[in-house]
This record gives structure tokens, C-alpha cells and sequence, in this order.
């Protein structure tokens, strides 16, 4: 009788590592009897101000809400604009519009893939009030030209660094300086709250008004006041959400480094003549300022005879988890009706048509890895144009 092979199991995209001490200290949440917001949010909030330097730090339920709060704190409202860019997760526009306010798209830089400062200017104009850059994939925008640039033209930032917690910029963490500051702490990032985000702000009377665009404007005094003189949201994290947060952060550095050796694994074995000779894209090799939210690949689209959505049917048949992160925002439907088409940012379109993002997060193997790009440097080898 022969001997039943064991078969391989499914690699995913990301799975996040939640250890047992955490999922303890949610039973122990849930049998307190509180588990909206309350102590543990404090406390989440207290650690994430430490993190960030002493700035005040609220948590809310998604790293969407933080953008919308705070270009409301910004001032930012209709007949205003929004410099952004065209390569992020279709929410970073969306809570543009949801303010009333117009997206600017501004093309990438091919190499980093986030927003081309040097574009940025040539797209101001007198209603221009904010600019929000994206840290894709965990790599920092260049704060010092990103903040040269508000200050010449009296613009208010928010940073959308849902990506980048964890990374640095000059030395410095990615919320310890600069001006509004959103991270997202969803299951797919380098630390969860399985759902939730955090804005970092600059004071303690905008971390009030936040406070009450997070839960309908409320204000409350005494046993029985209430005041509501802002119309805010349904936006607060629970305390089950901020007890796994607070198993998650002291691992922060801890999964950071193993995200960043996976990398350097990735990079070894796509310079080998295999990979190297497929024409393939890599990220920037920045093991300095980089959190490794992704490892994300440019495939060379015009030099194969099949999709991407073709490749990544083929991998996950061997086996394979892969994402795209992002088709190009103004391309969609909603923003098309807005006045933007086909070609407007070329290089944007170029790398969103092409751009995977492959298995990458702690508990992986260097065997994965290996896994990996052994799989798809084979499917497109069998359909690459020689």
C-alpha cells in the first residue's frame, strides 16, 4: 500500500497572529459585562500617545472615519480640493466626496509607486486646502518635501498612513510628527483591532471635536447633560476591538522584522537569472523606513500571453493567496462621472493594471516564500512573448 501524500496547504494573502494571552484577555473583556467603548479604549489610546510621541491619539472602527474626521477638522468642505493619489484604496477619494469636496488625482512616482511630489504643485489651485498622500505598501512619502510643499502653499496634510504603522521617517515614527495622521488597524495590517483605525492629531481641542464627530456630535455633563452642536457619526472602536489592539503593539517591532526578512528572502530569490530574466518590477529596496505592510510585484503585462487575472487564477490553483492593491481610483464608475477617463495618469494606469501583492506576514517560511516564487516565476515563464 502506498503511502497517502499529505497535500499542500492553502498560503494565503496575510493572516494575522493573535496569541492566546490576547484571546484570553477578550474573554475577560467579554465577561466584564463592558464591551463597547470604555477603559480599554482609554487605555489603547494612552499606549497608541506613547507610540506617537505624546500627541493625542483616539481610536474609531475603521481607518476610513479618521480621513473623513479629519478633513472635517480640517475645515475641508464643498467648492473645496483634495490633492491625492489615483493608486490607493478607493476609500482615501471617497471620504474626499463624502466631505462634499473634489479628489485632485495626481500621478505616481513608478519607482516608489506613491504620489510624484514633484506633480504636486502644478496641480494646486485657490481651492485647493488639503493634500493626502498614501504610504503604499508601508513606504513613506517624503515627508520633508510633502511638508515643504503644504507649508509654501498654507495647506493642511492628512496622512494616509493606514499602511505605515510601524514605519519611520528621518529617524522618526510615521505619527510622531506632521499634521493629521490615519492609521488603520484592519486584519490584512501589520497590527489589527480586527476592525478599527486611529487619527493622530495635533491638540486637545481637535482631539475633542473628534471625540464628538465619533459619536454623533455628543457632549455630555453631569449625571443628565447632553449637548449636540455638530452632526457626527456611529464611529467608536469597542473594547473587545482595542483588547486585541493592545495584545497586538508590544509585537509590533517583533512582526515587523520577520515582515522585513521575508522581504529580504523575496529579493534573493527573484535576483536569481529565473526570476531576473521575467521582467518583473520589484518595490523599492528600503529596509530603512519600511514597515513591509506588502511585498507588491509589477508583472510585465505587455510581455505576456495571459492576465493578471489569469496568473493569479493559476496560483491560487497551486495553492497561492494573491491580492490587488488598487485598480486606479479615478477609473471607477463614480469617478469617470466626475470628469476622469482613460490615460489621464499613465503611469498610474500602467501600474495598476499590472501591480500583485504576494504572501507576505510573520508566521511565514522561508519555504513559502520559496513556494512562491518558484510558482510564478513558472506560470510566467510558460507564457512569456520571447
Amino acid at each position: 500500500m502506498s503511502a497517502t501524500a499529505t497535500p499542500t496547504p492553502y498560503l494565503p494573502l496575510t493572516r494575522p497572529t493573535i496569541d492566546d494571552e490576547t484571546i484570553a484577555g477578550v474573554g475577560e473583556v467579554l465577561r466584564s459585562g463592558w464591551i463597547t467603548s470604555g477603559p480599554k479604549v482609554k487605555e489603547l489610546e494612552a499606549k497608541l500617545s506613547e507610540y506617537c510621541g505624546g500627541r493625542p491619539v483616539r481610536v474609531f472602527n475603521s481607518g476610513t472615519c479618521t480621513m473623513e474626521i479629519a478633513l472635517r477638522l480640517a475645515g475641508v468642505g464643498p467648492g473645496h480640493e483634495v490633492i491625492t493619489t489615483p493608486l490607493s484604496w478607493v476609500a482615501t477619494s471617497n471620504v474626499i466626496l463624502e466631505v462634499g469636496a473634489r479628489p485632485v488625482f495626481v500621478d505616481i512616482d513608478p519607482v516608489t509607486r506613491n504620489i510624484d511630489l514633484a506633480r504636486v504643485e502644478a496641480a494646486i489651485t485657490p481651492a485647493t486646502r488639503a493634500l493626502m498622500p498614501v504610504d503604499l505598501a508601508g513606504l513613506p512619502v517624503d515627508r520633508d518635501r510633502l511638508y515643504a510643499i503644504a507649508k509654501k502653499h498654507n495647506l493642511r496634510v492628512v496622512e494616509d498612513a493606514a499602511q505605515s504603522y510601524g514605519s519611520t521617517w528621518g529617524g522618526r515614527r510615521i505619527g510622531a510628527i506632521g499634521d493629521f495622521v490615519s492609521f488603520s488597524f484592519h486584519p490584512n495590517k501589520n497590527v489589527t483591532t480586527i476592525e478599527g483605525g486611529a487619527l493622530v492629531l495635533n491638540n486637545d481641542a481637535e482631539a475633542r471635536l473628534a471625540e464628538q464627530y465619533r459619536l454623533q456630535g455628543v457632549v455630555r455633563s453631569g449625571f443628565d447633560g447632553m449637548a449636540v452642536e455638530i452632526v457626527g457619526g456611529k464611529f467608536n472602536l469597542t473594547d473587545v476591538a482595542a483588547r486585541v489592539g493592545l495584545g497586538q503593539f508590544p509585537r509590533l517591532d517583533e512582526f515587523n522584522a520577520r515582515r522585513a526578512a521575508l522581504a529580504r528572502v523575496y529579493f534573493e530569490l527573484f535576483d536569481a537569472p529565473a526570476g531576473r530574466d521575467l521582467g518583473l518590477q520589484l518595490p523599492p529596496r528600503d529596509f530603512t523606513t519600511t514597515n513591509w505592510h506588502m511585498f507588491q510585484v509589477v508583472l510585465p503585462g505587455e510581455r505576456l500571453t495571459i492576465k493578471r487575472a489569469g496568473v493569479m487564477e493559476k496560483l491560487h490553483a497551486a495553492g497561492i493567496g494573491t491580492g490587488v492593491h488598487y485598480p486606479a481610483i479615478h477609473l471607477f464608475g463614480v469617478y469617470r462621472r466626475l470628469g476622469w477617463k482613460d490615460g489621464d495618469f499613465p503611469l498610474a494606469e500602467q501600474v495598476c493594471r499590472n501591480i500583485l501583492t504576494l504572501p507576505l506576514f510573520p508566521t511565514m517560511t522561508r519555504a513559502d516564500a520559496e513556494r512562491v516564487v518558484r510558482e510564478l516565476t513558472a506560470i510566467l515563464t510558460a507564457h512569456f512573448r520571447s
